[in-house]
């Protein structure tokens, strides 16, 4: 129900990886498909879908989720989306409202 596109230094593994670190982590979810460019976690906070794909020096990361903006899962995607290195060399991490 709630999509989210963020543009990324990091490779489309990359991107995966530190989701696949932090989704379970934070939300107990699961995953449950993978390809090279795609993956879908799933629990009871919902579903998530994320897909990375490089154009360029850059990563262009869609993610789709099940639930409404305002839910837990949503809220975490978004910390996970930002993140991410905008340009590269940027260290990416936490924002400046986030604890580190």
């Amino acid at each position: 129900m709630a999509g989210y596109r963020r543009k990324t230094a990091s490779s489309p593994s990359e991107v995966l990886e530190q989701a696949e670190t932090f989704l379970p982590d934070m939300l107990g979810l699961q995953c449950s498909e993978k390809t090279d460019h795609e993956a879908t976690w799933a629990g009871t906070e919902g579903t998530v879908t994320i897909s990375a794909h490089r154009h360029g020096p850059y990563t262009d990361v869609v993610a789709d989720t099940d639930q409404l903006r305002t839910s837990r899962l949503d809220y975490e995607l978004q910390r996970l989306l930002t993140q991410l290195p905008y340009e590269p060399g940027d260290a990416g991490g936490p924002g400046s409202g986030e604890p580190s």
